[in-house]
């Protein structure tokens, strides 16, 4: 039997677009995925966080001058991925955890923040010279509708 034929459809929607790796092109990343979510009908308010975190870190320390970053948005049955598509294979985020002993630092906290928003996130490179940072959110599944019995 063909599997093709027994596996059920996903749907999957897919939302790509190149910006400039400047602060400004970081705000439209995060201003043009929550008009894509709202147009998809998904309202999933850590999404915009994450994607303002992810963008903000391709700009700062995934930018080649003269080079772009893509954000790329995939929502499929239950999940909703954010990949930054950035200039610099050779500068992976690193995972930290946060010391309690560690003075406050003004930066360095983005991926601090993506891991509590995020229920999954990662790095993986290519294509040459890019790399991937991405990051999923389970979109919350609500119980069927009853109505009331009548009386």
């Amino acid at each position: 039997m063909n599997k093709e034929i027994t596996q059920p459809p996903t749907a999957t929607r897919q939302f790509s677009v190149q910006l400039s790796a400047t602060r400004r092109g970081a705000r439209l990343a995060r201003l043009l995925a929550v008009q894509q979510l709202q147009s998809w009908g998904c309202e999933h308010a850590n999404v915009s966080h994450v994607v303002a975190e992810l963008a903000a870190n391709a700009v700062m320390h995934g930018r080649v001058q003269g080079r772009d970053f893509r954000l790329r948005l995939l929502m499929t049955p239950g999940v909703i991925r954010v990949e930054l598509i950035d200039a610099r294979s050779d500068r992976a985020p690193v995972r930290r955890h946060r010391n309690e002993d560690e003075p406050a630092a003004e930066g360095g906290r983005g991926l601090l923040i993506i891991s509590g928003l995020a229920d999954r996130w990662g790095v993986s490179s290519g294509p040459p010279p890019c790399k991937t940072v991405w990051a999923e959110l389970d979109l919350p599944t609500h119980a069927p509708r009853h109505n009331p019995p009548a009386p």
